[in-house]
């Protein structure tokens, strides 16, 4: 693989937020401080249930031209796109799926930043981690042809998932199961996806009390598969117990729910026909163990 590779990804899109009190507006829904999003600096941010599960995650980016502009998933983004439109009531906020005139990228490897900045589009840092590249939001049709006249060149979607895999990162809702997952159990803390210092959002309580108390026993963690890589919603085992439950998956690395009792223990672990080998990445940072 070339060592500039990048990658389509058709499964993203984009939602347009402007108007005068679009900071605020959005300050006030979403998980991350989004008074720290420049033109040269996205963040990554979640909408939550009242009660603080996952409905949406995004990236919020700033076009330099007084829009904000939140990458998504696809197949869920006109259905945020109404939600943000019925929190407006009297804010001076428009909202507008940008799905046919948009597309989005993803630039990894060494020499990823060197696209920075990138004429033509919007392209930011993955604020989760360094190892995950460069995002690029590109007029429909163009990102391809940008990202090649800058040296670099196409990889198979697999290899994106892959690497993201291998970091143990979510990818949306084939990660975090809808009015169900809590961001703390999934990485949103220590991958730059919730602010402590901000004022209140929607669900902020349940998140808040979560990290203070120390609630969390379970977390999502990379694993190698040694074996027939099992489907989605696969439950893991441990012992004959269950003890988790696999995401999302490709080639012979996933996502995995997983106790973190299970993961201490050392204890082999298995779904369906295949061995799981789960890893702690070096970003993750685990609660220390108590004694019973």
């Amino acid at each position: 693989m070339s060592a500039r590779p990048f990658c389509l990804l058709p499964q993203r899109s984009v939602i347009a937020v402007g108007g005068a009190d679009r900071v605020d507006f959005l300050q006030g829904l979403v998980s991350n401080d989004i008074a720290r999003v420049t033109p040269q600096a996205a963040v990554w941010a979640a909408l939550l249930t009242p009660q603080g599960r996952f409905l949406n995650d995004m990236f919020v980016a700033d076009d330099g031209q007084g829009t904000l502009l939140l990458e998504t998933e696809r197949e869920r983004a006109a259905g945020l796109a109404r939600k943000l439109s019925m929190y407006r009531l009297r804010s001076k906020v428009t909202v507008e799926d940008r799905a046919e005139a948009l597309e989005v990228a993803v630039a990894w490897g060494p020499e990823a930043t060197t696209l920075l900045p990138l004429d033509g589009a919007v392209a930011f840092a993955d604020p989760r981690l360094p190892d995950l590249g460069v995002r690029v939001i590109a007029p429909a049709g163009t990102a391809s042809r940008l990202l090649e006249a800058r040296g670099f060149a196409a990889a198979p979607p697999q290899a994106w998932d892959e690497r993201r895999l291998s970091l143990g990162v979510p990818d949306g809702s084939r990660d975090l199961p809808v009015e169900k997952a809590l961001l703390l159990e999934n990485g949103f803390d220590e991958l730059n996806g919730v602010d402590w210092k901000k004022g209140c959002y929607m669900g902020q309580e349940l998140t808040a009390r979560t990290k203070y108390r120390a609630l969390i026993k379970k977390r999502l963690f990379p694993v190698r598969v040694e074996g027939p890589l099992p489907a989605p919603g696969a439950t893991v085992h441990q012992g004959g117990e269950e003890v988790g439950e696999l995401r999302s998956g490709a080639g012979d690395r996933a996502l995995a729910l997983l106790r973190l009792d299970a993961v201490r223990s050392g204890t082999p672990l298995s779904a369906g026909d295949a061995k799981l080998v789960a890893e702690i990445p070096g970003w993750m940072r685990l609660p220390e163990a108590t004694s019973p």
